[in-house]
């Protein structure tokens, strides 16, 4: 007799995500949580999750940090307890419950949690024993909450009308009247399911949200038109999805096209381990047509059954805590900002933090403009009531009080500067060996960027045949073109290497990645980028050669010159310009030149260097294809040992 997975993990009460992650790990193959299995396989898994569950038993009593408490200790003292900043200790207090003030003693129920979160085995003394009294309406309740949909794609795929669309439907079946669209976040109730969607993230504002560590969607929905296929931003989107571990759910839109090939985008998205349920695969695929309401119900039908598998949960009692999703200034509301609360409650009154700033909630509005008074989790609202504009992406926590919230902020604003600035685990190939050794890497994660799709599939498939036992080699994002923000971002969300080949690195991304240590290298001959990656895993690496750009001259004017030849008149941007540099010609992102065969005259004569905010004429053999606003970037080389 066949059971599904969903009733298997009721029958071991476990989460049935959990479940299916096991069945992954132990080679069985399962595509969600309405997949069989026979009562053989049944019997192996359960003999191994209760083999694994005495194992994690044996774990905790084996935990070396214990503490022996004689009565329950205030935040001042939990926080010199665990060694951890005043402001995380307040932070982390204000999630279970309203405290208005750091001397007073806290419940039983919060001062285990939280020693649970820190993996500490905390023992009470038996006077302790006898004062604490455990009730169950003490116990925190858990709720299901609705799923935080995020719904991304390349231009004009159709994911802004796939938007309106799902808001037309919420109208047509709840509201009389047109659309009112207030802030960048929305609720639509359908099919008896609630849902979040929210509108203002793409793909960049997810690799930066991740990267400060917080998860603001739960379900991505990537929209890709079935009469263009994958494109350059799909496949981004793709990467930064999978990066963030958030489950991506594939809606091919435009079908009612002449000229749509439904096929085609499944073959393509196959490529990047997106193969459909239809194909064998495990991902969830909707077709359908944005403009003509066409497939909006069975997508909203896969959206409520990848929530389920998340078994998403929530406690409605607690505090509020979630994330700023927009911000923005008005000339008569002042700050107004847009925030989803994740979990807990919020209501008028209320004090909070986020990032440095701090205030209390003058006015809730939901996003159709109503104002209310209370709102539970899984819920966009714009607010007012800062002392000050927070950030996108910024944590948002309620707090017992003024005092308690000001405590918390100039806690925060010491220990930034006693930090200055978080060190961040980058990735090197300088010290990539000896990390393998210590065992702190075991993925060597690239992203890679090229001049062309000959040259990317080239590489792509080389890179990772140099896994070896130690590390594997993963390319978690390919693409043409320029290295961009988007790239470091990702780069330091992954603690990814960002390799180019005939690429350049734009100026923002150079200060950006000098800033947050990610390492950026740049190659022009395929052998050398190859045997650089190889060279680190194995251990040896020959000296550095590293690129420094002294100056860059932008063509004004083209001179056509008897017996000489093409002369470019330039203006030098920035730097100084010699003639013992090496020259790069670059037509917007695109090379043309990389040389040393070069003159540079002024005034006629030949000069030897010319600085920022002076003109000159350059000339270089054998290549006359220069033209107007190309940009001849000049460089040297600067060998290294390691």
């Amino acid at each position: 007799m066949k059971k599904r997975v969903y009733e298997i993990a009721e029958d071991l009460k476990i989460p049935t995500k959990d479940l299916i992650d096991f069945l992954t790990t132990e080679g069985i193959n399962v595509k969600n949580h309405m997949s069989t299995l026979d009562d053989d396989t049944i019997e192996i898994i359960k003999e191994s999750i209760l083999e694994e569950k005495k194992k994690e038993k044996q774990k905790e009593k084996e935990i070396v940090k214990k503490q022996l408490l004689e009565k329950l200790p205030n935040v001042k003292e939990l926080s010199l307890q665990l060694n951890i900043p005043l402001s995380k200790a307040m932070q982390q207090v204000s999630k279970f419950g309203r405290v208005h003030s750091v001397d007073k003693e806290l419940p039983w129920l919060t001062v285990r949690e939280i020693y649970k979160k820190y993996d500490y085995h905390v023992e009470l003394s038996n006077q302790l024993k006898k004062g604490i009294k455990t009730r169950k309406e003490e116990e925190q309740l858990l709720m299901t909450k609705s799923p935080v949909i995020t719904i991304v794609g390349h231009v004009d795929h159709g994911k802004t009308t796939l938007l309106d669309t799902i808001r037309k439907t919420n109208v047509t079946k709840g509201e009389v009247g047109g659309i009112t669209q207030r802030i960048g976040a929305y609720v639509v109730h359908l099919k008896n399911n609630r849902f979040v969607f929210i509108d203002t993230p793409g793909h960049e504002a997810f690799t930066t949200m991740r990267a400060r560590g917080v998860k603001a969607t739960d379900i991505v929905v990537l929209v890709i038109a079935a009469d263009d296929g994958v494109m350059p931003q799909t496949i981004e989107a793709i990467n930064h999805a999978k990066a963030a571990n958030v489950p991506i759910i594939i809606a091919i839109n435009k079908i009612d096209k002449a000229n749509a090939n439904v096929d085609k985008v499944k073959k393509e998205l196959s490529k990047y381990q997106l193969v459909p349920e239809d194909w064998g695969g495990e991902t969830l695929v909707a077709e359908i047509s944005a403009l003509q309401g066409k497939g909006i119900d069975d997508l909203l039908d896969l959206i409520s059954l990848q929530a389920e598998m998340l078994e998403l949960k929530s406690n409605p009692e607690l505090p509020a805590n979630g994330i700023v999703i927009e911000t923005k200034l008005d000339k008569k509301k002042g700050i107004l900002v847009t925030v989803l609360i994740q979990d807990g409650h919020l209501q008028l009154g209320d004090n909070f933090v986020v990032g440095t700033a701090y205030g209390k909630i003058r006015s809730i509005m939901d996003d159709q403009g109503n104002g209310l008074k209370y709102v539970g989790p899984s819920t966009p609202v714009e607010i007012t009531g800062f002392n000050k504009m927070p950030s996108a992406g910024d944590l948002f926590q309620v707090v017992a009080d003024d005092h308690f919230a000001k405590t918390i902020i100039n806690e925060r604003e010491l220990e930034e500067k006693r930090k200055q600035k978080p060190v961040t685990e980058s990735v090197s190939l300088d010290n990539l060996f000896e990390e393998m050794k210590r065992g702190k890497i075991k993925e060597l994660n690239i992203i890679l960027k090229a001049d062309t799709q000959g040259s990317l599939d080239a590489i792509q498939e080389t890179l990772p045949t140099l896994s070896n036992e130690e590390v594997e080699v993963k390319i978690i994002h390919a693409g043409i073109g320029t290295i961009n923000e988007t790239d470091v971002m990702l780069g330091f969300a992954s603690h990814a290497l960002i390799v180019g080949f005939n690429v350049k690195v734009d100026v923002n991304s150079q200060k950006l990645a000098k800033n947050e240590k990610i390492e950026i290298r740049t190659y022009n001959i395929i052998y050398d980028l190859i045997d650089e990656v190889k060279s680190a895993i194995t251990g040896y690496l020959k000296p550095k050669v590293e690129e420094v750009v002294t100056g860059k001259a932008e063509i004004r004017e083209i001179f056509k010159i008897p017996k000489i030849g093409v002369v470019a008149g330039c203006y030098v941007t920035e730097g100084k310009i010699s003639i013992k540099d090496s020259i790069r010609v670059f037509r917007q992102d695109l090379k043309v030149y990389d040389g040393k065969d070069f003159s540079i005259k002024r005034f006629k004569e030949d000069a030897k260097e010319v600085s920022a905010g002076y003109e000159c004429g350059i000339s270089i053999d054998k290549f006359e294809d220069l033209q107007v606003k190309d940009m001849i970037v000049f460089y040297n080389l600067k060998e290294i040992s390691r």
